[in-house]
């Protein structure tokens, strides 16, 4: 090849080159592109950009953006629409596998939403006492565990179908509980949100209920498209979030799940039924398995519990720390109560998840502000019926809850009831002493 023909041809190139990147720009794709290496609660979901979604959990009014641009996540389709015909192959559009040598597909059955008898609650497998609650959105509400006083008034936790608890800071737990199926007047005492709960709003198309968060969480929960469906502590909220000015404590926020069903439709606010695709539920556990009669989780010297399976009720009893363990002081227990129902806290699951924990705050690791990333795939045990089981979480739809596999791939089942979900670091560690487990939960 001659030198004047190279110098065409490089000419060329260049030339394609520069008009490449004015239609990348004119088109907006160059920005896109380059929001993929910002640090931000879901940078992860634009590896996601290829798939589809047939329904949004969230309908914002106008061009809602977030601190990333545009906050709606894409979602998979693959489980939607499927007959409930067992050995349906579903392709797992995430990474982060939690094996060495990951399954290239999932095997999960195919439960579609609604597939379940409409008087079925999706998230506990059971028929409610009033059906007609299924009618309508689901309500996650913000449930304190700390300071250890207020556990003297907590209220409504029982009556949760689903709850998961997790690290906030200072080597302190909360809880966010889903309503569905129970429509309790009084839960509390309610407290503050974090950036975890945008996963539970979006799994479970549901309400957010917390009061007061960090600046940077506030802010960046009310200029997404999830602002319609935030209930905050303000004036014109009360009902059906008030003080209980009878607690002369910060912690006196409860909620009034009942009273709020009249002042979404007061407020002409969508209280729509969802699609939510139904856990898979099983009376009988899968075996071969191991008996584990006693689940200990230390989150930190302030913060550690354990559930205790009772062979009597097939269910698993809370109990939580009394005091610290610093300057060498020995563990200590009490039952854990809900004062709504004069009821211990009982699980009928008890399911550990793995999820990577990020300081939102790259420079500081003081300031604990966490980002807990609730996508794509990672290890977890499943407790029901006295016996454990090693399983894989997977969040196969960005709007659909969670699906747990063997770590082969195949479908595990729940136990129709409640569930509880302890959220620790993936890089936290387990150990086994005879039927009794142990869970140590790590700081990144």
């Amino acid at each position: 090849m001659s030198n004047d023909r190279l110098k065409r041809y490089v000419i060329l190139f260049w030339g394609l080159s520069v008009v490449l990147l004015i239609v990348l720009i004119a088109t907006g794709t160059l920005a896109r592109l380059s929001r993929m290496s910002l640090p931000s609660a879901f940078a992860a979901q634009q590896n996601l950009s290829g798939l589809e979604s047939t329904s949004t959990p969230f309908q914002p009014d106008g061009n809602v953006t977030g601190v990333d641009g545009n906050l709606s996540l894409p979602t998979s389709t693959a489980l939607d629409g499927m007959t409930p015909t067992p050995g349906i192959i579903v392709e797992q559009p995430f990474g982060g596998y939690a094996t060495d040598t990951p399954p290239a597909q999932v095997r999960v059955y195919g439960v579609a939403p609604n597939s379940l008898p409409s008087d079925i609650d999706p998230l506990t497998g059971l028929r409610p006492d009033n059906p007609d609650l299924l009618d309508r959105r689901p309500i996650a509400i913000k449930i304190t565990l700390f300071p250890r006083y207020s556990r003297e008034w907590m209220s409504g936790l029982s009556m949760a179908d689903v709850a998961y608890e997790y690290y906030i800071e200072d080597g302190l737990t909360r809880y966010i509980a889903l309503f569905y199926g129970n429509n309790p007047d009084r839960v509390g005492g309610v407290r503050s949100g974090r950036y975890f709960d945008e996963h539970i709003m979006r799994m479970y198309h549901s309400y957010l209920v917390f009061a007061n968060a960090d600046e940077r969480v506030e802010n960046y929960l009310l200029d997404s498209d999830l602002l319609h469906f935030l209930v905050v502590s303000r004036p014109d909220n009360c009902p059906p979030m008030c003080r209980d000015k009878s607690i002369q404590d910060y912690n006196n926020f409860f909620f009034d799940a009942v009273y709020f069903q009249d002042w979404l439709a007061k407020r002409g606010k969508d209280n729509s039924r969802q699609d939510l695709r139904p856990t898979l539920f099983s009376q009988l556990p899968p075996v071969p398995n191991d008996t584990a009669t006693r689940i200990y989780t230390r989150y930190s010297s302030y913060s550690y519990n354990y559930w205790d399976y009772d062979p009597q009720t097939n269910k698993y009893l809370r109990f939580q720390e009394t005091h610290d363990t610093l300057d060498g002081r020995s563990q200590e227990y009490a039952p854990l109560f809900d004062h709504l129902t004069n009821q211990q806290i009982t699980a009928d699951n008890v399911v550990m998840l793995y999820v990577q924990h990020r300081f939102a705050n790259h420079f500081d690791e003081e300031d604990q502000v966490y980002h807990i990333d609730l996508l794509g795939s990672g290890k977890a045990y499943v407790f029901r019926d006295g016996v454990v089981i090693p399983a894989n979480w997977w969040r196969v739809g960005m709007d659909q809850p969670l699906v747990l596999t063997d770590p082969a791939g195949n479908p595990l089942p729940l136990h129709t009831g409640q569930t509880f979900y302890e959220v620790i670091g993936d890089t936290s560690t387990s150990n086994q002493v005879g039927d009794e487990w142990y869970f140590q939960w790590k700081i990144p």
